[in-house]
């Protein structure tokens, strides 16, 4: 029996970023899949802030080179990969030199969020699509944590729900209590309507801040994991509102087993 393929996107990954509960998870529930017997392939944003040398990053030269068109301009798409050896398991990057040269991830030394994070979430979840139709690999799950994926299940389930290559998987979105404060800019609309994302899900997101902008990515998707042992009270009731299967919260100790049985049962 060939074995189920899982894509692992993720906001933060140890050791590329310090240590958070989001990517803890990033680095250790991607190995547990796998020593569980099945594929997987992991991406994450390779923000400034990554040594690209102490972490041995190199560019895949046939699987860079696409342009993306974000509200009008074209950006080049650079993948990088590197590998944690102890892990037996590799890391593709998305890279673009005017989304993710800065020296921090999501906000600037003063903590300030950057104002274009709404694209660098577009560039990225286009970026990690694009460059998986690439490498002709088919995904069972693609399990998507943290906001900047959140646009993931959102492209699959529109833009490319026709490619042969998407074709009997499942979408699970992780929520986390790593909110943005400062809601996406009012053009994010426009800047989905023109790549062909439908009206009615664009008006979920009329005010596009943290919780809509997850209630949008968790209406695209199939399933639900709650990721943190406390999440945003609102977010808590839309996902007890709707029919799809969620999986509650596990610590550290019982996640990969647990999310390891909820892939199964959503593929059975």
């Amino acid at each position: 029996m060939e074995s189920k393929k899982v894509l692992f996107i993720s906001q933060e990954i140890t050791p590329y970023l310090s240590e958070t509960k989001l990517s803890r998870i990033g680095r250790y529930l991607p190995q547990g899949i796998q020593e569980k017997g099945k594929e997987i392939r992991t991406f994450m944003p390779r923000y400034g802030c990554i040594n690209e040398r102490r972490n041995q990053l190199h560019e895949v030269i046939r699987l860079s080179g696409m342009n993306l068109i974000i509200d009008d301009t074209d950006h080049p798409l650079i993948i990088k990969v590197a590998s944690i050896q102890s892990a037996r398991m590799q890391v593709y990057f998305i890279d673009n030199e005017d989304y993710f040269q800065r020296k921090h991830t999501v906000e600037d030394a003063s903590g300030k969020e950057f104002e274009d994070n709404d694209e660098r979430a577009l560039f990225f979840a286009r970026g990690v699509i694009e460059t998986v139709k690439k490498l002709r690999w088919s995904p069972d799950i693609v399990h998507c944590h943290g906001w900047m994926t959140a646009l993931v299940p959102v492209y699959l389930r529109s833009i490319y729900n026709d490619d042969p290559l998407f074709h009997n998987y499942k979408i699970v979105y992780s929520v986390y209590n790593n909110e943005f404060k400062m809601p996406f800019r009012s053009t994010f609309i426009d800047k989905l309507r023109y790549d062909g994302i439908d009206g009615e899900s664009l008006k979920m997101i009329k005010n596009p801040d943290f919780i809509n902008i997850s209630k949008l990515a968790i209406k695209y998707s199939d399933a639900v994991i709650i990721g943190s042992e406390v999440i945003n009270e609102d977010l808590k009731k839309y996902i007890q509102s709707i029919n799809k299967p969620v999986l509650e919260y596990h610590d550290e100790d019982s996640y990969i087993d647990a999310y390891n049985d909820f892939y199964d049962k959503l593929l059975s």
